[in-house]
């Protein structure tokens, strides 16, 4: 039979559907259905049944067949076709039903396995149950072979020698606390089993489990400061761990020999077992690092000329030492309006004369590259005075030539002034005074007036405390402390017999009278003491306010019969301070005007106040104090505009700088060109940068608000008064107390203690001011008999002088 080219395939008769159909092959690579694309494929990977003896044929042309005379007959034409056709025809053709032939018909092929080369099957063990294993154990051979077992792991695994099947007595190891046995032959198995098993051991104390992401966060729950409950997450983070270390001792004012103490290891282990502490060499070293690096970080902010830095000193003698120590604070507000505390000095000054203390503060000064100081407040010593004079003459740019670089301590007047009023004997103080330095002076009377304090069912935790001359609050928690306990006195008279003896008089009803009035009167003080000490908040702007309080509640006690006798000399401290509003600093009027709840008002009610205090023979009449504070708060608004030009020409100054290319001019209408250039010109005075500070001033001032923030207005206003936003924050963040720089003192006496008088003056610095900056809040005084710190050593301190003096070569080849 003749066949075509064009002959469909699907006619052919006894074609296999398994060669051609079901093929994934011809689904997936031959989507036209053209045979001739997948005619000759290897079908070798499917499993096609048993082939016809055309099928092996097509398959094995290799083969000799010899074919019958017929089908040489039908073959003839087929071979006329020509020779590119061949493949095809032939192919077709082969698929034609044949006669069968006498040909003896070779084997079939066999199927092809996976494996090329099987294996011998493994015999198929039963697997040993733990207590099959454990009946097999050796006991004679139990610890053999340990010699050889140099992996960690094996020191939780025991070896035992156990019997397998086969006869043979191979290695196993044994948990040395779950006591479950695994095979641990150095040919068959390793070491892998049992580690494996040491990660998984439960009853392993020294296996930590390993988290399934380090940077998972936990919940953690802690008491807040307010007692109330306060979630936070928490991840094992080593350089959140290393912080909290350097915190722990320098906050802690601990020694960094306690590192190595086995008991605070042992905490610390069963705290967190990932912890990996430092020796105390490194915890020092940190110490000295973190110092450094963040006196960089402090330094780039400091040496900024925008930075308006506010600074505090004082001095302090070291008992220990014999040293006298300088302080230096300084105080800044950052352009997101946030106060910020930074003791920047703690160095020894040779003497407490002006010329040394000036010396040291310039020292200061350039170490830190600062441009941009503006005022200093100090104590009213008069070497502070003279010292400020010399320092004034060597910053130059200083308002008004450093008339008011000098902000005199709130505080320190506020105290001179009480001690003025309480150097007069009052006899019912002066009676409970002896009262309790009479019991305080022995141990056996202090045990005897706690058991007083029972009997006569006292329910104060108070004690009497005792009383330091230089301060007056302490005289005041001595009257409120024995206040407290009144009742004890009476009792403690009847069982020491020397008590009423000795004092005179025992403290009786009158007395505490008179001592509850007195603690009235100075509750004033202290309070005002209290809230001018704050350094974490503005709060020169009240200086006005809290000066005015004071000296109204002289006014009211003058005729007070019970205290006639102190106000006057009282008020004639004050007014050599406050009395006069000449001797008071610009600034304080600058900052009044700038709170926003009280403005140029409020001013010219200070003003009249001071002068009817002032105005005590009644020589001027109402309308001439009424004149003369509108006259002052006039002159006080003409000062600050003066003040406000010079921000103006440096902001005009860096606009100008900002403009040179027309891409960064503001253009505020893409669509018409003439009303943007109006707009950018400047000509409209809504948006006037000269007229800002003025409509400041014309607005009414904001109504009172308990919790309001003068820091957070401003930010608020900056966009309506940006040039007047800048200044209010260079203004606001001035000092009107120096108890900043005084209580590091108090951390000075607990770092230089009688062990530690060894410490290097660079030494001392550095953990002074890393406490300080690290610090968040008070914590309790550790005191040790015995201290051997590494903070002696003197390469710790060339280390810091070298990187100190580094860093100012490279401030000043930055130009900073």
């Amino acid at each position: 039979m003749d066949v075509h080219e064009d002959q469909d395939l699907d006619g052919l008769p006894n074609v296999p559907s398994s060669r051609y159909r079901n093929s994934d092959a011809h689904d997936a690579n031959n989507e036209d259905g053209n045979p001739a694309n997948w005619i000759g494929k290897d079908f070798d990977d499917q499993d096609y049944g048993e082939d016809s003896e055309e099928d092996y044929i097509e398959e094995t042309p290799a083969l000799n067949v010899i074919p019958s005379d017929e089908s040489n007959q039908e073959e003839e034409p087929q071979e006329q076709q020509p020779s590119k056709k061949r493949k095809f025809a032939t192919t077709q053709k082969q698929r034609q039903p044949k006669k069968p032939t006498q040909t003896k018909k070779p084997p079939p092929p066999q199927k092809r396995t996976q494996e090329k080369y099987p294996t011998k099957p493994k015999p198929k063990n039963k697997k040993k149950t733990q207590k099959e294993l454990r009946d097999r154990i050796n006991p004679t051979r139990r610890g053999e072979g340990r010699d050889n077992c140099t992996a960690p792991v094996w020191k939780y695994f025991e070896i035992e020698w156990i019997k397998e099947d086969d006869g043979i007595e191979r290695k196993w190891a044994e948990c040395n606390y779950c006591l479950h046995l695994l095979a641990a032959d150095p040919n068959r198995n390793g070491t892998t089993s049992i580690n494996k098993h040491f990660n998984g051991c439960k009853l392993n104390p020294d296996n930590i489990p390993k988290q399934v992401d380090d940077k998972q966060q936990k919940l953690s729950f802690t008491k807040a400061p307010n007692g109330e409950g306060h979630v936070y997450t928490w991840k094992h983070d080593d350089t959140r761990i290393q912080l909290a270390l350097l915190g722990l001792f320098t906050i802690g004012e601990l020694p960094f020999k306690f590192i190595e103490n086995e008991a605070f290891i042992e905490f610390v282990n069963a705290l967190n077992g990932r912890v990996k502490l430092p020796s105390r060499h490194k915890i020092s070293r940190d110490v000295v690092s973190f110092y450094l690096m963040e006196r960089q970080k402090l330094y780039k902010h400091l040496s900024n000329p925008k930075t308006a830095i506010h600074l505090t000193t004082d001095t302090w003698t070291s008992s220990c030492q014999k040293i006298n120590y300088m302080v230096v604070t300084a105080h800044f507000i950052t352009e997101d309006f946030v106060m910020h505390k930074r003791v920047v000095n703690f160095r020894e000054v040779d003497t407490h004369k002006a010329e040394d203390m000036a010396r040291e503060l310039l020292i200061c000064i350039n170490e830190w590259g600062m441009k941009n100081v503006m005022t200093m407040t100090v104590d009213n010593a008069k070497t502070n005075d003279a010292a400020i004079n010399i320092i004034v003459k060597e910053l130059p740019g200083i308002y008004e030539n450093g008339k008011h670089f000098h902000i005199r301590c709130m505080a320190h007047i506020i105290n001179l002034v009480v001690k003025m009023g309480l150097k007069h004997e009052v006899y019912h103080v002066k009676n409970l005074q002896d009262a309790v330095k009479y019991i305080r002076a022995s141990p056996q009377r202090i045990k005897t007036f706690k058991q007083a304090m029972k009997d006569a069912a006292v329910e104060s935790q108070r004690f009497l405390c005792g009383e330091t001359p230089t301060r007056w609050n302490s005289t005041f928690e001595l009257l409120r402390s024995a206040y407290d306990v009144k009742d004890a006195f009476l009792e403690y008279s009847h069982q020491d017999p020397m008590f009423q003896k000795t004092v005179g008089r025992v403290p009786s009803h009158s007395d505490f009278e008179m001592i509850k009035k007195m603690m009235e009167f100075l509750e004033k003080f202290k309070k005002k003491t209290e809230k001018v000490s704050c350094s974490t908040k503005p709060i020169f702007h009240t200086y006005t306010r809290e000066i005015l309080d004071i000296e109204q509640h002289l006014r009211k006690h003058e005729t007070n019969p019970d205290f006639m006798f102190m106000v006057p000399d009282m008020k004639h401290k004050y007014d050599k301070y406050w009395g006069d509003y000449d001797t008071i600093s610009d600034y304080v009027f600058f900052a009044t005007l700038l709170d926003p709840q009280c403005k140029s008002k409020f001013m010219k009610v200070v003003f009249t106040q001071m002068l009817k205090a002032k105005n005590k023979d009644k020589k001027m009449s109402a309308d001439e104090i009424e004149s003369k504070a509108r006259a002052k708060v006039i002159d006080i608004e003409c000062k600050l505009d003066k003040f406000f030009k010079t921000y103006l020409e440096r902001s005009n100054m860096t606009s100008s700088s900002q403009q040179e290319t027309p891409e960064e001019v503001v253009n505020f209408d893409d669509e018409n060109e003439f009303f943007g250039s109006y707009m950018t010109s400047g000509s409209f005075p809504s948006t006037s940068s000269e007229s800002q500070l003025q409509r400041y001033l014309n607005e009414d001032p904001i109504g009172f608000d308990k919790g309001y923030d003068i820091l957070t207005w401003w930010k608020n206003n900056a966009v309506r008064f940006p040039i007047v936003a800048r200044m209010a924050r260079d203004i606001l963040g001035m000092q009107i107390s120096t108890v900043a720089s005084e209580s590091t003192f108090s951390n000075g006496r607990r770092v230089i203690t009688d062990y530690r008088t060894n410490l290097s003056v660079v030494i001392v610095e550095a953990l002074i001011c890393t406490q300080d900056w690290l610090r968040k809040s008070s914590l309790p005084i550790y005191d040790y008999d015995e201290v051997h710190d590494v903070l002696a050593d003197d390469d710790l301190a060339i280390d810091i002088v070298d990187a100190i003096h580094n860093l100012k070569l490279t401030g000043k080849r930055s130009g900073n």
